[in-house]
Formats: C-alpha cells, sequence, structure tokens
C-alpha cells in the first residue's frame, strides 16, 4: 500500500507542477519555496518506500540500480519549483523584475541536467554486462553530446538574456536590438537539436533497458513511442507552425527529464521487488 500511494503521489507531481505553472502563472517566493520544499521532503520519502532503500543492500548491481534511478528523479524534484515561477517572462520589463528567479530557474535546470547524466552514466554501467550493453553505449554517447548543449542553453537564459533585457529596460527600448537576432536564431536552433538527441539517448537506454530484462515488453513500447512522437515534432521543419503546442510541450527544456523521471520510478520498483 506504501509503494502504491509512493508512486501515485510521485505520478502527479510533474503532472500538477505544469499545470499549476501554466494556469497559475509566477506567485510569491514567500509561499511556494516553504512549499517546494516540503515536496522535495515528500517526494524523499517516497522515493525510498519506493525502492531506494534498495541502496541498503549488500548487492552492488541492486544497490546501483537504486541509486542510478533516483539521480534520474531528482530533476522532477528540483523543478517541481517552477509551479511557482510560472512560464519564463515575455516582456523585458517581467524578465528584470524577477531577474534573480529566473537565473535560479534556469541555474537549478542546469543541475538537473547533471543529475539527468548521471543517472543514466550509473545505469550505464550496470548495463555493460548485459544484453544492453550495444545500446547503453550509444544512449550514453548521445547523452555526451546533449548535455554540454544544453547547458550552453541553459547559460544563455540564465545569463546573457537577464543583462540584455536590462539593458533594453535601463535604455527604454521596447524591441531587441537588431543585432541580437541572429543569436536568438541560433539559440532557438539549439533548442530543438539539444533535445532532440535527449530524446534519442533515452530511447536507446529503454532499448537497453528492456534487452537486459530490466523492463517488460508493453512499457518499454510507450517509452519508445513518446520519445519517437517527441523526436519527430521536434525535428520536423515547421511544426513550431504546424503543431505549435506539441511543439512548445516537447520542446520545453525540463520535458525529457519528466520522461527519465517515470523510467527512474520503475527502476525503483524492480530493484525493491529484487531486493525483497
Amino acid at each position: 500500500m506504501k509503494r502504491t500511494l509512493s508512486q501515485v503521489y510521485h505520478s502527479l507531481v510533474p503532472v500538477l507542477t505544469f499545470i499549476l505553472a501554466m494556469a497559475v502563472g509566477h506567485i510569491n517566493y514567500i509561499i511556494y519555496l516553504p512549499v517546494w520544499i516540503i515536496n522535495v521532503a515528500l517526494m524523499g520519502i517516497a522515493a525510498w518506500l519506493l525502492g531506494l532503500h534498495a541502496i541498503r543492500n549488500h548487492d552492488e548491481e541492486k544497490k546501483h540500480i537504486a541509486l542510478g534511478a533516483f539521480f534520474l528523479i531528482v530533476p522532477v524534484m528540483l523543478v517541481s519549483m517552477f509551479f511557482g515561477l510560472g512560464p519564463p517572462p515575455e516582456t523585458a520589463a517581467e524578465w528584470v523584475s524577477t531577474a534573480t528567479e529566473q537565473q535560479i530557474r534556469f541555474i537549478m535546470l542546469i543541475i538537473a541536467g547533471m543529475f539527468f547524466a548521471i543517472g543514466f552514466a550509473v545505469i550505464r554501467e550496470q548495463l555493460k554486462n548485459t544484453a544492453g550493453s550495444f545500446y547503453s553505449i550509444i544512449g550514453f554517447t548521445a547523452m555526451l553530446v546533449a548535455i554540454p548543449l544544453f547547458i550552453i542553453n541553459m547559460i544563455f537564459w540564465s545569463a546573457y538574456l537577464p543583462q540584455l533585457f536590462q539593458i533594453m529596460t535601463a535604455s527604454g527600448l521596447e524591441k531587441s536590438p537588431e543585432w541580437f537576432h541572429p543569436v536568438r536564431d541560433e539559440f532557438n536552433l539549439l533548442t530543438p537539436v539539444e533535445v532532440a538527441i535527449r530524446y534519442v539517448s533515452i530511447a536507446a537506454f529503454v532499448v537497453a533497458i528492456r534487452n537486459a530484462g530490466w523492463f517488460n515488453k508493453t512499457s518499454s513500447l510507450i517509452y519508445l513511442a513518446i520519445c519517437a512522437v517527441a523526436f519527430i515534432i521536434t525535428v520536423f521543419p515547421y511544426n513550431y507552425k504546424l503543431l505549435p503546442i506539441p511543439f512548445f510541450v516537447v520542446t520545453i527544456p525540463a520535458a525529457p527529464f519528466i520522461l527519465a523521471y517515470f523510467i527512474g520510478i520503475n527502476l525503483l520498483r524492480r530493484a525493491d521487488n529484487e531486493s525483497a
């Protein structure tokens, strides 16, 4: 019963975070910070009940699977703060008035990206001597390409844009200067590229995990289908015009984290089942 409730709680967190962030928008940090801290604590407890306690197991493989799975859960624990931050501001004035919070948002995403990569790195080590070894190499290689691009993208949002908007606001500019447009276009392209590579990486790890016998066929096909659809929407030209809402959703920097998050939940359950 405790494990079921823990899984339900974990499953609700990313959904509620997205809904509240989009529906409510930015709220005072005095409200959202205490709620976020409580949520992180509850998610940690739920993760322990779900299977993280397997790290006490003397079997190194089960211990490392549980640890790697938890690292995949940490990114959503971090970005659950976004329920109070709302989406990024749409005007320069809003960016300037919430500059510190926006910088924290993207720094949090950088930290989340590191846990995302470390989680899959730990899992890859456990896949080396299984039938999933080959695909884990593909997944890990794609991860090595994607994460540096992701970090560069987040640094642009956390450092460059706030400074630009401060200059614009101080100068009374309502529109961004012409010299900024090429930079903006470059990073508008970088985002779908790095997100698409992360979907490829996740798909490769799902195949590796399936070949290792850690996931059943049904769950593997669901993950692969989501990765395939998200990848196609991300990379096909003009989908940002033809499918603006799906394109927006799948190219959110945190979107691949959520997919990996549910993989982590399933791996935690497996670690607990095997340690029982």
